[in-house]
């Protein structure tokens, strides 16, 4: 039985799956980005210790984060990504963002993203909100491999995945170009199978 209900019955369709677009967990809701999001999503995306590791420029403007939020939501219509805010359940505060960055149906995996405001780091939701693309992936999507790409100086991120007994497969020699510079990336999977 699951732990995570769906509890809206609009959906997003990647091949022959179903995606939901909203989520409850026992502290947390999910749901698809929107543009009403853009104002409390610049206040986490402006944070220089938020956006320290991510591979964005920490954003100045609303319409910074509008244009995010609609290249995503552009993205979940093609079914190629889907990008959740996270919400407190107890306080309806928009939290963070998490979700797929990538849905690659022919070989049955996907990448996982994550972000949460500084105020709520250190409380477990980055876990909990895992959790909930963890069992979509695997259970909804019927997808056999989930990936996080981190860089190797974000230690809590990894704590993170260590927590969630992720498999550290390798790390990526200058993988990725952020913020002008090439960066390393240590490379975590977890299997349907683990």
């Amino acid at each position: 039985m699951r732990r995570y209900q769906y509890f809206n019955p609009e959906q997003l369709k990647t091949g022959g799956k179903v995606l939901m677009k909203k989520f409850y967990s026992k502290r947390l809701y999910l749901r698809q980005m929107d543009k009403a999001d853009a104002p409390e999503l610049l206040k986490i995306w402006s944070d220089p210790e938020v956006t320290k590791y991510m591979n964005i420029n920490r954003f100045s403007s609303e319409k910074e984060a509008i244009d995010m939020i609609n290249f995503l939501n552009e993205l979940a219509e093609e079914k190629k990504a889907i990008r959740y805010s996270i919400f407190s359940k107890q306080t309806n505060e928009l939290i963070g963002s998490c979700g797929f960055n990538s849905l690659d149906e022919e070989n049955r995996k996907t990448e996982i993203g994550y972000d949460l405001a500084k105020a709520h780091w250190g409380k477990g939701y980055a876990s909990e909100a895992i959790t909930i693309l963890l069992e979509t992936a695997f259970e909804t999507l019927e997808f056999h491999r989930v990936e996080a790409k981190v860089e190797p100086e974000n230690v809590n991120s990894i704590k993170v995945l260590e927590k969630l007994n992720f498999t550290y497969e390798g790390r990526l020699r200058q993988a990725e170009i952020s913020k002008g510079r090439f960066v390393d990336l240590k490379l975590y999977s977890k299997l349907r199978t683990d």
